[in-house]
């Protein structure tokens, strides 16, 4: 199960299609609002999360996942249009993909992380 929180509706559909297709069992948020509640409960195996920026702010959800001890070993995989957004993978994410990112970038990245 990857969880997925991404705000641009188009991508989300997108991202959601695609691990779909790879089988992977997809639970879509549009906003980060109640997300860290259900990740704890659901336990998903990966967590895909759009950061916009990686600021104290824009990090807040990925370094809660992290710190939490029900949580802190997810793999947790950013997706970000922000050009510096790679200081996140030493922080709390396991990899940064750049967006717009290749699908099939997206997809091997997922395969690795989430070893299943």
């Amino acid at each position: 199960m990857v969880v997925v929180i991404e705000r641009d509706s188009d991508i989300l559909n997108i991202v959601d299609y695609i691990l779909t297709e790879r089988g992977y069992h997809v639970i879509p948020f549009q906003t980060e609002d109640g997300a860290f509640e259900k990740i704890i409960e659901l336990q998903p195996d990966g967590i895909l999360l759009d950061i916009i920026k990686p600021s104290k702010e824009g990090i807040k959800l990925c370094l809660a996942i992290r710190e939490a001890e029900k949580t802190k070993n997810i793999p947790v995989i950013v997706l970000s249009t922000h050009p510096k957004a790679v200081v996140v993978k030493g922080l709390c994410a396991d990899e940064v993909l750049s967006k717009p990112f290749d699908i099939d970038e997206l997809v091997a990245a997922v395969d690795q992380q989430l070893v299943l």
